[in-house]
């Protein structure tokens, strides 16, 4: 789906594949050297990949989902490559790619939808395997420029929801990094910003991993948005002093009933909003919908290196021996989320009813 406007330029791209299906390469953008370094990487492997995404050198939940269309590719590229069916070894390669990181539903239904193409294709692979390699190669495609139309169409949704002078906070990062190209939350700022509404956007720090100081404000001073950075502790103070028109935030999986799994620190800011009387809004890829889960009890949170809480970088901040915890995750419940902002269309509550009819339409 196709946004109705012209959508704003940026050429914030994180994944982009290179080269023909043959010879060709992913390239990444290393988000780990971000901001002071544009570092690329070069994967010919789905290990590499598969590397990639559990280090978080690609990181955010449809980017890990591309990642993961195109490591299944070059698993198949790599059978090839050594005389055997493409698709001989992809349920060993899907397990690879998908022990990288739990809690992104995106990583999954890319997965599964290559697994799709590749049982469309199964015909081929013995005696056509360029045909089936090709035809793979192409779901691959088709998942990155999906994302990126799908994300335009959300951003001018998103955009009508905000006021003129908009102060938007948004956490975390949600913009081209961590997307096709565009982003999710971050591109409805864009969206918003191209409108002439967006007055200035309050990115908060999102600790331990500081995406949204190191990512989200490179990517608005990159494409000239006004940003501000503030600590995640400073959210509160801001809207008690009415300088937050809106909050703004993407999600790695929303379940059946609108339970939102997004990065830790996001519950905290929906109470608030809750509090203040500042709509909480999601944007959300239909890809990222898991109407198989029906609460937010049931997903899995992701528990990450206590080396991230510890330290900054090789820093040390805190002493040896100390119990750390480090849930990468937290879910917000449904009752606080003003709407849920797809690439089909915005849902309210009920969400059960909402997202299931835009997920799965009446033909």
């Amino acid at each position: 789906m196709s946004s109705t406007t012209t959508p704003p330029k940026t050429d914030v791209r994180p994944i982009a594949w290179k080269g023909s299906w043959q010879e060709g390469h992913v390239e990444m953008l290393d988000q780990l050297q971000l901001p002071t370094e544009e570092v690329y990487h070069q994967w010919t492997t789905h290990k590499e990949v598969a590397e990639s995404i559990r280090a978080m050198i690609i990181r955010g939940a449809p980017a890990i989902g591309i990642a993961a269309a195109y490591g299944m590719f070059l698993g198949a590229r790599e059978c090839w490559k050594l005389g055997v069916a493409p698709n001989a070894a992809l349920d060993q390669i899907q397990d690879v790619l998908s022990r990288t990181r739990p809690t992104a539903v995106n990583l999954f239904w890319a997965l599964e939808r290559m697994m799709t193409a590749s049982n469309k294709h199964q015909h081929l692979a013995e005696d056509q395997p360029e045909a089936f390699l090709e035809a793979f190669f192409t779901e691959a495609q088709n998942i990155h420029q999906e994302d990126i139309d799908n994300n335009i169409a959300m951003g001018a949704l998103g955009a009508s929801l905000m006021p003129e002078n908009a102060r938007i906070l948004t956490h975390c990062n949600t913009g081209g990094l961590a997307t096709g190209a565009y982003g999710t939350a971050l591109g409805v700022i864009r969206a918003t910003h191209a409108q002439n509404k967006l007055s200035m956007v309050f990115a908060d720090e999102t600790r331990p991993y500081l995406q949204g100081a190191r990512l989200t404000t490179w990517e608005c001073h990159k494409d000239n948005i006004p940003v501000t950075l503030i600590t995640d502790s400073m959210a509160g103070y801001f809207m008690q002093q009415g300088m937050i028109d809106a909050v703004i935030v993407g999600t790695d999986r929303t379940v059946a009933n609108g339970d939102v799994a997004n990065k830790i620190g996001t519950y905290s800011l929906a109470v608030l909003c809750k509090h203040h009387n500042i709509p909480f809004y999601v944007a959300a890829p239909l890809s990222t919908v898991d109407l198989n889960t029906p609460h937010g009890d049931q997903i899995t949170i992701e528990e990450r290196s206590a080396a991230e809480v510890t330290h900054v970088g090789t820093k040390q901040l805190a002493p040896d021996g100390i119990e750390v915890r480090h849930p990468a995750f937290d879910v917000t419940p449904a009752e606080l989320v003003t709407a849920i902002i797809t690439e089909k269309g915005i849902a309210t509550a009920p969400y059960d009813q909402s997202l299931a009819a835009l997920k799965n339409p009446v033909q």
